[in-house]
């Protein structure tokens, strides 16, 4: 797959097609974050890590967004993925553990959601919050 995109230059025409919407690094990251939050609500972290990351990393480094802070955007976008409906994976792992159903779940989960988005684009729009760390150590 990746050998057939290379060829036919996907990452690159999607690259510029997400550039192209705005030049404001704070818009394109809103769509990116939009984009994988609805990605991860239909697939697998995994394969979405695999899929996505050598299409969005390029756009990411054009825009100058640290690497590391990119990937911990992705995976707490795609983790959120795991736990919205339809697919959700995580949540229904949930359900079946719990024995409950998922409809009796979604209404009290409501609230958290809104605190789990806030604390998404916390993280997306302050990058000392994810990079403070790395610092601190000297790791980059």
């Amino acid at each position: 797959m990746s050998f057939s995109m290379s060829i036919t230059n996907i990452p690159a025409a999607l690259s510029d097609m997400i550039l192209a919407i705005s030049a404001n690094k704070l818009v394109i990251l809103l769509v990116i974050t939009a984009f994988l939050l609805i990605i991860g609500a239909f697939m697998d972290i995994g394969p979405a890590i695999l899929i996505f990351t050598p299409i969005l990393l390029p756009i990411m480094t054009k825009l100058g967004v640290d690497p590391a802070h990119f990937g911990i955007i992705m995976i707490d976008n795609l983790a959120i993925g795991t736990i919205t409906p339809p697919v959700g994976s995580g949540l229904y792992a949930g359900e079946s553990v719990g024995k409950v159903k998922v409809e009796d779940v979604i209404k009290p989960l409501m609230p958290f959601y809104g605190a789990i988005i806030g604390v998404l684009l916390l993280i997306t729009y302050l990058p000392e919050i994810t990079l403070f760390l790395p610092r601190l150590l000297g790791i980059m």
